[in-house]
């Protein structure tokens, strides 16, 4: 893989989350993990919500034993989840916010809000090896945050891209474009996730700074009708093209 070559995460919470609609171990996120792999991604992508609503505490094992894809592991900012982090050593710890009456992760962490809060929890992550992503808005304030943190990548939320219409649409990925240039110029690799679709991902990964795109829900959904490979493959096609 080139150096200017944009990954691809593959977030494989949702097949946990059909699994444990009805209990028991079908589908097994592992087996997706092991099929996300041969369809050309570069990493998976679970979150270990402290409800376990999804990917379950044995999961995460399992998972590192399966592929040998990196494993980026998003986690709230808990003494419980470092603990787990530490305990596995994933490839990367993405922190994000959490709300237990949340369906999903909202919005970006306030980096800048919580400090003093993060800032234990970064260099603990870091002293592990352990590479630290902050899940952040695409805002100044908040990437210089990360940059006080010492994180070495972000992970920008696109999930005002993603819902955007009209001329919000050129006015989100104009911000998200000028987000990841500072993120770059400043040492940080940038990273984008969050609500992106065939539809909409282009535009982002058409930004040359970004790195990585970490994309689940919806490849879990198209899974439904084309299977898990043909939709992993099919956004790698779609990344790959606009770079």
């Amino acid at each position: 893989m080139g150096p200017d070559t944009l990954r691809l995460g593959v977030n494989i919470d949702h097949v946990a989350t059909i699994r444990n609609a009805r209990g028991g171990d079908h589908p097994d996120p592992v087996r997706a993990a092991a099929i996300v792999a041969q369809a050309g991604a570069d990493g998976i992508t679970a979150h270990l919500r402290e409800d376990r609503r999804h990917i379950r505490d044995d999961d995460i094992a399992r998972i590192l034993r399966a592929t040998g894809l990196p494993l980026n592991l998003e986690m709230a900012a808990t003494e419980e989840m470092l603990q787990i982090a530490l305990r596995h050593r994933p490839h990367a710890a993405c922190i994000v916010p959490e709300k237990r009456e949340e369906r999903t992760t909202e919005g970006g962490l306030d980096a800048a809000g919580l400090h003093d809060q993060l800032y234990p929890f970064v260099c603990r992550l870091l002293d592990a090896d352990i590479r630290v992503s902050l899940f952040i808005a695409p805002e100044e304030r908040q990437l210089e945050a990360a940059l006080r943190l010492g994180a070495p990548v972000v992970e920008f939320h696109t999930g005002e891209y993603a819902h955007a219409s009209g001329e919000q649409v050129s006015a989100e990925l104009k911000r998200l474009s000028d987000m990841a240039a500072l993120a770059a110029k400043n040492g940080i690799e940038p990273h984008a996730g969050h609500g992106l679709t065939y539809g909409n991902v282009q535009p982002i990964a058409a930004i040359p700074q970004i790195a990585e795109l970490n994309i689940g829900h919806y490849l879990v959904g198209e899974a439904v009708f084309i299977g898990l490979e043909d939709a992993v493959r099919h956004m790698r096609e779609l990344m790959d093209a606009v770079r």
